[in-house]
């Protein structure tokens, strides 16, 4: 087992945009559920519903997301400035 501990520090986190990153993926997942509501009934044919419901949970989790980074990004804010 020792072979697998590793022999450096790992790196710190990379900080971006993450409000932003989080908010364009949750407009991608929404974009491609309409984009693809039309085409319903040959999902269904084909048994591929599954696809749209995936994108629709997409959006739905990314909402989350979108709430909690915010809630992340006010408290690290708030950190700072205490600090």
């Amino acid at each position: 087992m020792a072979k697998w501990t590793p022999t450096h520090e790992a790196p710190e986190p990379l900080e971006g945009p993450v409000v932003a990153t989080i908010t364009g993926g949750t407009i991608v997942w929404f974009v491609l559920f309409l984009v693809q509501l039309p085409f319903y009934g040959w999902f269904d044919d084909h048994g591929h519903t599954w696809w749209l419901w995936t994108c629709l949970a997409g959006g739905g989790l990314g909402l989350i997301g979108i709430w909690y980074v915010r809630k992340r990004d006010a408290a690290i804010k708030r950190a700072e400035r205490a600090a």
